[in-house]
């Protein structure tokens, strides 16, 4: 079975091409980074445009590169939320025309089902698993039971961790993308020089919450004349809030582990990190220091699987397919779409 993907949901064009062999033919991932680096966040009008301009050449791409063509494929799965929707739109209109000229099953695949699933392309996970999944628009913890069975043990309360590493990168002027950005500052800073709040560190419970500490960063910005940091402050308070979130990120992790073996019987129990922020190097390794203790394996798919890519969307198209699972051509995207249902 070769499934093509197309991902679309913010500001990445993406196209690829997957096979049920866990090979991945081609892995296409047009960046916008230019056009919403002099706005310094995504503006969601000029991706939907730039997503307009590219698909129809990304798709192409990826179909010379994986020596594919349309007629030997299976299946078209594409992004049909949660999303900008404008952009989400154009990828599902892109999928339903390629679907309905090529009589192809069309696959709605919901994009954090996306991230999810890509440790089973990886890494051939079994279930159920324990997953964080964290990125710009959601900070999650699920047990991931199947495909399409997923039970939600926590979430932000308020902001999601990609946004506060954004916005927070914002505040110390560091350039855009901010998440990398940070982390890339905050490898020189002292994390002890700042002192960050913590939020619902030790409490019971699997919820996140980032905004106090976002808020935090702010404060102490606002503390220095005009508000400008010099680049070592500007380091060392990244530092800090890393840290910071490293702490509170292991501390919810741990309590999800308590919940999910004490529901789960086992033999080798494993904690899934995924999402745009797994690539984080950082926080990578204090989940990893967390499993190392509890003697538990964590895994996290390649850095460039990570963030919005169209080969997750075909590995989820392709586990749904072959469980006799698409979506009818009258599907309507959808900005909001929980994994869990609630």
């Amino acid at each position: 079975m070769i499934i093509l993907g197309i991902e679309t949901s913010c500001d990445e064009t993406a196209a690829a091409v997957v096979g049920d062999d866990r090979s991945i033919y081609s892995n296409i991932i047009l960046t916008q980074l230019k056009e919403h680096r002099p706005y310094g966040g995504v503006v969601p009008e000029i991706a939907a445009r730039a997503h307009l301009d590219y698909l129809d050449d990304v798709i192409r791409e990826a179909l010379i590169n994986s020596g594919k063509d349309l007629e030997s494929l299976d299946g078209v799965a594409v992004t049909g939320g949660p999303g900008l929707i404008g952009g989400v739109t154009v990828g599902v209109m892109t999928a339903k025309a390629i679907s309905a000229v090529h009589n192809l099953p069309f696959i709605a695949v919901n994009h954090l089902e996306g991230h999810a699933l890509t440790a089973r392309l990886t890494n051939d996970v079994k279930f159920p698993y324990l997953l964080l999944l964290v990125s710009g628009g959601h900070c999650q913890l699920l047990v991931v039971e199947d495909v399409g069975k997923y039970v939600r043990l926590g979430t932000t309360i308020d902001d999601a961790i990609g946004e506060a590493f954004d916005k927070t990168a914002k505040l110390l002027s560091l350039g855009y993308p901010g998440g990398p950005a940070l982390e890339a500052a905050a490898k020189k800073g002292d994390p002890n020089r700042f002192k960050l709040p913590k939020p619902l560190f030790g409490r019971p419970g699997c919820d996140f919450s980032f905004s106090g500490l976002k808020t935090a960063v702010r404060n102490t910005v606002y503390k220095f004349p005009d508000g400008q940091l010099s680049p070592i402050d500007a380091a060392d308070l990244a530092a800090s809030f890393q840290t910071s979130v490293g702490d509170v990120i292991t501390d919810r992790c741990n309590n999800a582990l308590d919940s999910f073996l004490k529901t789960y019987t086992i033999d080798n129990p494993q904690l899934i990190v995924a999402g745009g922020v797994a690539a984080n190097l950082y926080l990578r390794s204090c989940i990893e220091k967390l499993c190392d203790r509890r003697n538990i394996q964590m895994i996290a798919p390649p850095r460039k699987l990570c963030t919005d890519n169209a080969a997750m969307i075909a590995w989820a198209g392709l586990e749904n397919l072959r469980r006799g699972i698409n979506s009818n051509l009258d599907f309507a995207p959808r900005p909001r779409w929980p994994l869990d249902g609630l």
